[in-house]
């Protein structure tokens, strides 16, 4: 097979988590223009019409099902909708999240437990539910962060406790099902980017952390979709169990 032919996802169904807004639509939009038909979910219904819409512009078919994937029973009816419309579940990318900015001795235990329950709590019940469905060839992408691995001066506990944990669930889950059940499943760190949760950082935070970039930008939302791309397809066929880290060069500095 060409190799650029290897990056295709023709035939494939994938299912993209927080698919409401931000990065979510990146990798909406990227599983669309590499010719896959396109599961949508998050718990904003009314926003996943819009990203609807824009992948069946791309030529792409897609659903939207509303899910809270903290909730167990929700993500397991996520995977039976994508069942149901597709016969198959090919890909699916974790990328549902959310964030606070709470002073550790400040940070209420609703708080704490409401960002586990979502960002690693609901990357765990939707690969559970998946894996149930997947041939082998399958590919899990969880979405964590560089605050996974490093600091980047804001009180984020919460935030940086889940993403941490979600690279041990990928690590586990890879020697889980790899050879198994032929599932790889891997992991992305991404650095700054543009998304709801940077849009309520503070004035200027965002340009001091550019002097830890060794690249001195933002990233841009298409690139992180091409990893996702990548893990996704037959070109990342021999990557699993991997942290894939895209920030600029912050976790270097």
């Amino acid at each position: 097979m060409p190799v650029l032919d290897m990056f295709r996802l023709d035939g494939k169904v994938v299912i993209v988590t927080g698919a409401s807004s931000g990065l979510g639509v990146a990798f909406a939009r990227g599983a669309a223009e590499a010719g896959a038909s396109v599961v949508l979910a998050a718990r904003r219904v009314e926003k996943l019409a819009d990203t609807q819409q824009m992948v069946e512009s791309l030529g792409a078919t897609a659903i939207s099902v509303g899910t809270d994937v903290a909730v167990p029973e929700q993500a397991v009816a996520m995977i039976d909708a994508a069942m149901e419309a597709f016969g198959r579940v090919d890909v699916l990318i974790n990328n549902a999240g959310v964030g606070t900015a709470v002073p550790a001795t400040r940070e209420t235990p609703e708080q704490f437990r409401s960002v586990i329950d979502v960002n690693l709590n609901g990357s765990y019940w939707a690969a559970q539910a998946a894996a149930k469905v997947m041939q082998p060839g399958s590919s899990i992408i969880n979405i964590s962060s560089v605050l996974g691995l490093t600091t980047a001066g804001l009180p984020q506990a919460a935030y940086a406790a889940s993403k941490a944990g979600v690279l041990g669930l990928t690590r586990d889950l890879a020697q889980q099902w790899g050879s198994r059940k032929g599932i790889r499943v891997n992991a992305i760190a991404p650095g700054f980017f543009a998304s709801e949760m940077t849009e309520q950082y503070d004035e200027g935070y965002l340009e001091s952390q550019q002097q830890r970039q060794l690249l001195k930008r933002m990233g841009d939302p298409a690139e992180l979709a091409a990893t996702a791309v990548w893990l996704a397809s037959d070109a990342g066929g021999y990557v699993t169990g991997q942290t894939i880290v895209v920030d600029g060069g912050v976790t270097v500095t």
